[in-house]
C-alpha cells in the first residue's frame, strides 16, 4: 500500500535536456536499491520540463529516499542541469493501483 509520495518538477537548462534525461535514466538502479520506495517514475512533460514521481508506504520511507543517493546527486547536479532549483512537493496519495 502507498500513502505518501513526491512530485518533483525539473526545468532543464536549454541545451541540457539530454543530460537531464541521462541523469534520470541513471538514477533507476539507485532507486531500485531502496526497499521503501514502492514506485518511482521519471517523466518528460515537454522538451525542457521533466519530473519524478515516487510513492511510499510511510513517512520514514519517504524521508529515507529524500536523504538517499538520488536526492544527493540531484542537488549536486542541479546548478548545472536545471534552470531553477528542483521543485520538490510532498503529496498524499488518495488512491492507487499497483501491480500485485
Amino acid at each position: 500500500m502507498v500513502a505518501l509520495g513526491l512530485l518533483v518538477l525539473l526545468e532543464a537548462k536549454l541545451g541540457k535536456e539530454a543530460e537531464v534525461e541521462s541523469f534520470l535514466n541513471g538514477a533507476l538502479p539507485l532507486v531500485e536499491a531502496e526497499p521503501g520506495t514502492t514506485a518511482w517514475f521519471a517523466l518528460r512533460m515537454s522538451p525542457t520540463l521533466f519530473g519524478i514521481f515516487d510513492a511510499f508506504p510511510d513517512e520514514s520511507s519517504r524521508d529515507s529516499h529524500l536523504s538517499g543517493e538520488v536526492a544527493k546527486a540531484l542537488m549536486e547536479q542541479a546548478p548545472d542541469l536545471f534552470a531553477a532549483p528542483p521543485a520538490i512537493n510532498k503529496i498524499n496519495i488518495l488512491a492507487a493501483k499497483l501491480p500485485g
